[in-house]
């Protein structure tokens, strides 16, 4: 039907557009937050590229249904100005009508909306988990960039090296300054490698001499020595069971009903629904008076996003609280949120005759 496609069409083009500005929005201010914590040392250098690429796809489900949403409320909304939809309204079309190829246009994003959240979601989550606590786990030794003065990852030492190779595991010129209640400590080595004694690694410096202050009496002792070792820092693995739900399959989230999965589980099915229900949303948003030079509808719009997506965030805290039950949270707060949008539909289809049906006794009164 040329209505259906019309619309779809509409829709489409203003839903690619919007998606284009959200990505290069949220990616510029993603990659600026990274290249932060990479050299705040909270990240290797060299994966800044491939946690961006973690962080994006995490966050694509959220970019996608506001990017849907905004096409609705933008695409309609030049119809609206444009005298369009005053056109479609004297057919004999309602604004209920438009539902129907507004879903059909949203259908395949809603799906990739949907396998993103059930699968890549977790999937990203614990890659970028990984990928942060393998860098946080490397000896303090390993996270030195030769030639560089560089703290531990405590912050009670500081280190300086030279290596002998890009293999991070020996070095020489090693300088270390160590800072503790009882003192001052620096020490210097020509030589240095990494040795493993069962789950610790420890720092073996060869030639070299330690001199140390101590705080309270200031005394100074110098010592000399062949070989020294000092424990490199290295952290335990993160056991599976201690992941963070949002790195946790959806899968395991279903067998593992635990109150924390149950909320992440909210959280995941909740966005999805919302995405649907922003939909409906965006429909009777978008309808604007064209003889009206200032239009809120937009700002309006993205207000509702937000406390939206807020309240699906405190949805998911009082499940995983034990607050509020799984199936509570999802009825509760997007089924409230589809009866608000059919509503509003409805109060858009019936605002010109409940205008009239106010107006008509003032009018025929004056007539008198």
């Amino acid at each position: 039907m040329l209505f259906d496609t019309t619309v779809r069409r509409e829709l489409a083009r203003s839903f690619g557009a919007t998606l284009v500005v959200i990505l290069t929005i949220v990616i510029t201010m993603f990659l600026i937050r990274t290249v932060g914590q990479a050299a705040g040392g909270a990240v290797a250098p060299q994966d800044v590229v491939l946690l961006l690429g973690y962080i994006a796809l995490g966050h694509l489900p959220t970019m996608l249904a506001l990017s849907l949403f905004v096409a609705v409320v933008l695409g309609l909304g030049r119809m609206y100005r444009d005298s369009e939809m005053a056109i479609w309204f004297a057919s004999g079309l309602s604004l209920t009508r438009f539902v129907r190829p507004v879903l059909a246009m949203a259908l395949p994003v809603l799906l990739v909306v949907g396998l993103l959240l059930l699968f890549v979601w977790p999937w990203g989550n614990r890659s970028s988990l990984e990928l942060r606590e393998r860098y946080q786990q490397r000896s303090d030794l390993s996270r030195v960039t030769p030639g560089v003065f560089q703290a531990s990852s405590d912050g009670t030492r500081v280190f300086f090296i030279e290596r002998d190779s890009a293999d991070s595991i020996n070095a020489r010129n090693v300088f270390i300054l160590q800072r503790t209640d009882r003192g001052e400590a620096v020490t210097s080595a020509r030589s240095g490698r990494l040795e493993a004694d069962g789950d610790d690694r420890f720092l073996v410096l060869e030639r070299g001499q330690r001199n140390e202050v101590a705080t309270a009496s200031g005394e100074r002792t110098q010592s000399s020595f062949d070989t020294y070792r000092v424990l490199a820092g290295e952290g335990a693995v993160r056991a599976a069971e201690d992941l963070p739900p949002k790195a946790v399959a959806t899968k395991d989230l279903i067998r593992q009903p635990t109150l924390r999965h149950q909320g992440e589980l909210t959280w995941r099915v909740g966005l999805l629904l919302a995405a649907t229900n922003l939909l409906l949303l965006g429909i009777g948003l978008a309808a604007t008076n064209p003889r009206r030079a200032s239009n809120w509808n937009l700002l309006f719009a993205l207000l509702a996003f937000v406390v939206y997506y807020n309240l699906a965030n405190l949805s998911q805290a009082w499940v995983a609280n034990g607050r509020l039950s799984m199936a509570g949270a999802l009825l509760g707060l997007h089924g409230g949120m589809l009866l608000l949008a059919l509503g509003l539909m409805w109060w858009r289809d019936h605002a010109a005759v409940l205008q009239w049906r106010r107006t008509r006794p003032s009018t025929a009164g004056a007539a008198a």
